[in-house]
């Protein structure tokens, strides 16, 4: 695979394990493996001719002395290291997605579950990431803008309208996501790692949608629906999914991934399954009612279908107009009405559109009126009509934490498709990297589908986002370890701690 510098974007924080080598031994530096050891002077050339940078390093004296190593690509506990901080990881994605103490009435007094295992997740991977690269993290672009977004969250708190109001969203919500979204990135570095937490998540979101048509089909809405005269459904787990619109959100982000993942499957049976959990996620989403939903359903099936049919794009769009037309005519009959008060507030009998409009005015007004540090993390009800969040995720940040943050908010979830596009570009004919192609594609569309989504969502600090970024960035991890030559310049820049210091060395000594 031809060397690509945007893929190089990983490098350590506080290292500790770093040392220098000049020219007197570099020729004599080995590696452990989990076979054997071997010189640097036997790894082999990487394809696209340019010498690796350990030859370049004999070669070279200057760039020895700049070249730092720790642990190898090829080594067993670098590339699968972390199998106890993922067994706890996972352990925590159950507890957040499926809260056990709300199925199981002996678990009930633990309602912390999932505090006490992620602080255990957090102080076993801080101990194995030190052993095994010598640093706290892996730095590829969205840790950095991930890390960005909590300091605009802390900036924000001395001149928030109330410090309290702050440091509780802080703590309890985007702390807590920051630090699992860091982890994860740092963990799920094998195949069978990402599809264990991809198939964790659909079985939970099969879970949801079968419950949420039942419960439509026998009329059971959610709490305070009768109050509000919003007759809809909730999903059965609180929580995350408890809101209509929330639980609608998260299906939208799981069914690309379900088509993507029947579309890599060899066999008939199994592309079968994956494709009836896409339908019937595809039917949560409609007797959820959520207007933002739906849209970000329609942009996710335009991501899906524009990518997976890049060969012949005029049948492609004239499938995307048949589809949303049979969409429509298979939808419930209210449907179409709730839909219509996207355009026109005053067909919406609960007034619940215009309100959202007129929160939406505010928030931006807000973050116009504070463009600095915002009114605080968590703190835009204090300035909004009726004490009401603002239902956009962008606005959310913008006027809570400023306008800098929201940009870095959005670069957080484009960058990742710039990854998950370069997957698709160079495994497009490649028979034997068809699974990453489609993945690539489905979870190009699952962005999509959440930025879309979440204009009508206050979810900037919850999981569902961090997530999706994670699952990007190691899919494109495991991808430049799967496809590049062990030792060629490519994948030695990627997954070593100090990758920019390498690369830099090994532009200056081809010049």
């Amino acid at each position: 695979m031809p060397f690509n510098p945007e893929a190089l974007d990983y490098e350590g924080v506080f290292p500790i394990r770093k040392r220098q080598i000049g020219e007197s031994d570099v020729q004599n530096e080995t590696w452990p493996s989990s076979t054997k050891s071997e010189s640097v002077e036997d790894w082999p050339a990487p394809a696209s001719g340019s010498a690796p940078a350990s030859v370049l390093a004999v070669e070279n004296p200057s760039v020895a002395k700049s070249l730092s190593f720790s642990a190898p690509t090829d080594h067993w506990l670098w590339r699968r290291g972390h199998g106890a901080t993922f067994a706890l990881l996972f352990i925590f994605s159950i507890v957040l997605y499926v809260r056990p103490y709300e199925f199981f009435p002996f678990l009930s007094g633990f309602t912390q579950m999932a505090f006490y295992t992620g602080v255990a997740t957090l102080v076993v991977f801080a101990i194995s990431q030190v052993g095994i690269e010598g640093n706290l993290t892996a730095r590829p672009r969205e840790i950095n803008l991930a890390l960005l977004i909590g300091l605009a969250a802390l900036l924000s708190m001395p001149l928030a309208v109330s410090i309290g109001d702050a440091w509780k969203t802080f703590s309890e919500q985007l702390l807590k996501t920051l630090v699992i979204f860091i982890v994860f990135v740092n963990v799920v570095r094998t195949e069978n790692r990402l599809k264990l937490l991809l198939l964790l998540v659909l079985a939970v979101s099969v879970y949801l949608s079968v419950n949420a048509l039942n419960d439509y089909r026998l009329g059971t809405f959610a709490t305070g629906a009768l109050e509000t005269h919003d007759l809809r459904i909730g999903g059965r787990i609180k929580g995350l999914f408890e809101n209509s619109n929330d639980l609608a959100l998260h299906l939208v982000t799981m069914i690309p991934i379900a088509v993507a993942l029947a579309l890599s499957k060899a066999g008939l049976f199994r592309k079968l399954v994956y494709l009836g959990i896409a339908a019937v996620m595809t039917g949560a989403v409609i007797v959820t009612f959520s207007r933002g939903g739906f849209l970000g359903l329609v942009a996710a099936a335009v991501i899906l279908a524009r990518r997976l049919g890049r060969k012949n794009k005029g049948m492609t769009t004239a499938a995307i107009v048949l589809a949303g037309i049979m969409f429509l005519a298979l939808a419930p009959g209210a449907y179409s009405s709730r839909l219509g008060s996207i355009f026109n507030s005053a067909a919406d009998l609960t007034g619940s559109s215009s309100q959202r409009t007129e929160v939406f005015k505010r928030s931006v007004w807000v973050a116009l009126r504070y463009p600095i540090t915002g009114v605080g993390i968590g703190n835009f009800y204090h300035k909004s009509p009726r004490n009401l969040v603002t239902h956009n995720a962008y606005t959310q940040v913008g006027a809570e934490m400023g306008i800098a943050a929201m940009v870095i908010y959005i670069m957080f979830q484009v960058h990742p498709i710039r990854r998950l596009r370069l997957i698709e570009n160079q495994s497009y004919e490649k028979a034997d990297q068809r699974r990453f192609y489609y993945l690539s594609i489905g979870l190009q569309a699952s962005l999509v589908g959440f930025m879309v989504s979440s204009f009508f969502g206050a979810v900037a600090y919850q999981w569902y986002v961090y997530y999706l970024v994670g699952y990007a960035i190691c899919l494109h991890r495991i991808y430049i370890m799967k496809t590049e030559a062990p030792g060629d310049a490519a994948s030695e820049l990627w997954l070593h701690p100090f990758a920019k210091k390498k690369k830099e060395a090994v532009a200056n000594a081809q010049v």
